[in-house]
């Protein structure tokens, strides 16, 4: 069994026609009461729910705070490598592109994961380009064995893999996996990826179930808002997250929703996702799913971020940067993607205090035998776990 069954069927539906179809009433009636069918998902996506947002928000508002409390988990990520395989045509990091390539020593890794630790982080997202040659399941074993001395909890957004090979992740210590779809558009996403190993839509679309398999307790999926239309990806996005919750109740579901930011190449989106159809997109996925994760990143500008705050967001990064070494190195770096927000973690924790939420630096512990000279930091007042 697999997504890939209802991906398809979805992808054959006429569904710029459904979504002009949904009429005003359609919405009062998914807005009074439970969001459970696709079709609601599809009503509260759909441009006859525009006039509702304000209702809608109420609504996400109530349930977050009744499964999240006034709570906001903060990660930053780390670029280990930005070596790639893939020529994605919307990527800074696009094999074509001419760009500094470059990989982190375990000695360089070392010395990010001291200064990122040095903030009171302890959740921590590595990333890498997509070059298995470079980025090998053992330069990332590697890797781990030494932010696991620092950060009691790691996540993943690399190349996709197979089961196997996310069970050996978590046996180096990782407990999250992210990994994005793009687009749900099959026909779009061969378009978008020419060439390289990420042009396999169906296996990357089966990642993130074969993480949850594999035993990951947070598994983060997204598509990348602009590449195609958003009405579309949006409403796949919500589906499978749902697939993956129904079937696997015991990992963490969340999804992010990054729109296409400016990059290292010519690239420009298909479609522009405003800040209300961001909004429409955030509201429709929390009435749908109650307890997804939804997290908001610094691809956002630090007020819309600040805006959404209240409205179903449950992760945002901080003290972020896009580049290999960023967080300890300096000199011109090339990112895979421009930032909005550069706050810094001690500058998101006082706007989070102000707003009366709190900042959350870790909420898991890992298993007995894994090492805890994190617990031995100081703990830095105002902002610690």
């Amino acid at each position: 069994m697999s997504f890939y069954a209802q991906c398809a069927q979805y992808g054959a539906m006429p569904l710029a026609g459904r979504f002009a179809a949904v009429t005003g009433d359609d919405v009062r009636r998914v807005l009074a009461g439970p969001c459970r069918a696709p079709g609601d998902l599809l009503a509260l996506l759909s441009p006859a729910a525009t006039p509702f947002l304000e209702e809608m928000a109420g609504q996400a508002s109530q349930l977050t705070l009744q499964h999240f409390g006034r709570t906001i988990q903060l990660f930053t990520p780390l670029y280990l490598s930005n070596h790639c395989a893939n020529h994605c045509v919307y990527c800074g990091f696009n094999a074509t592109n001419v760009i500094p390539r470059s990989q982190l020593t375990l000695e360089q890794v070392e010395i990010e994961a001291r200064a990122i630790a040095a903030t009171g982080l302890r959740q921590l997202l590595i990333l890498t380009g997509e070059s298995r040659a470079k980025a090998s399941p053992e330069y990332l074993e590697a890797c781990l064995g030494v932010l696991r001395r620092h950060f009691p909890s790691v996540s993943i957004e690399i190349y996709a893999m197979e089961q196997d090979e996310y069970e050996r992740m978590i046996r180096a210590g990782i407990d999250g996996l992210t990994l994005f779809q793009e687009t749900y558009d099959e026909v779009l996403y061969a378009q978008l990826h020419p060439r390289g190993p990420k042009r396999d839509y169906r296996f990357r679309l089966d990642a993130p179930e074969r993480g949850c398999r594999a035993g990951m307790r947070v598994v983060n999926i997204g598509a990348l808002l602009g590449l195609g239309d958003w009405r579309k990806d949006a409403l796949l996005t919500g589906l499978h997250a749902a697939y993956l919750q129904r079937k696997y109740p015991e990992v963490d579901i969340a999804v992010s929703l990054p729109r296409m930011r400016p990059h290292a190449g010519a690239f420009q989106p298909a479609s522009l996702v405003s800040d209300a159809d961001l909004v429409q997109i955030m509201l429709a996925f929390r009435l749908f799913l109650p307890r997804l994760g939804i997290t908001i990143s610094t691809r956002e500008t630090a007020r819309l971020r600040d805006n959404l705050l209240p409205l179903g967001v449950t992760r945002m990064s901080a003290g972020v940067s896009t580049a290999v070494g960023g967080h300890s190195q300096e000199g011109d770096k090339v990112g895979q993607f421009e930032i909005s927000d550069d706050r810094s973690v001690d500058a998101m924790c006082a706007m989070l205090k102000a707003r009366g939420f709190q900042p959350v630096f870790a909420d898991w512990q890992p298993p007995a035998d894994r090492p805890v000279a994190w617990q031995r930091a100081d703990r830095r007042q105002g902002c610690a776990p």
